[in-house]
């Protein structure tokens, strides 16, 4: 069985009120990076640390390609 090697996830805060939409290459490490806070920016300033769901793929070009479709979906029910 191959090893997948690409990961889409979805963080929200504790109240569950904002969302941020993500791709990484190595999901355990990026997920301990968020809730360690150890990079400045969008999921720092509104403490998203929270995993709420992720999709495994074959490639970053898939997982990014479903980034899209995910983000094109949050856009069109707000």
């Amino acid at each position: 069985m191959k090893k997948k090697s690409a990961y889409i996830y979805i963080l929200t805060n504790k109240n569950n009120d904002v969302l941020y939409i993500g791709v990484t290459s190595d999901l355990t490490k990026r997920i301990w990076e968020h809730k360690n806070k150890v990079v400045d920016g969008f999921t720092k300033k509104y403490n998203l640390d929270k995993l709420v769901y992720y999709e495994a793929g074959e490639s970053i070009t898939d997982a990014i390609k479903r980034e899209k479709q995910l983000k094109l979906a949050q856009r069109l029910e707000t």
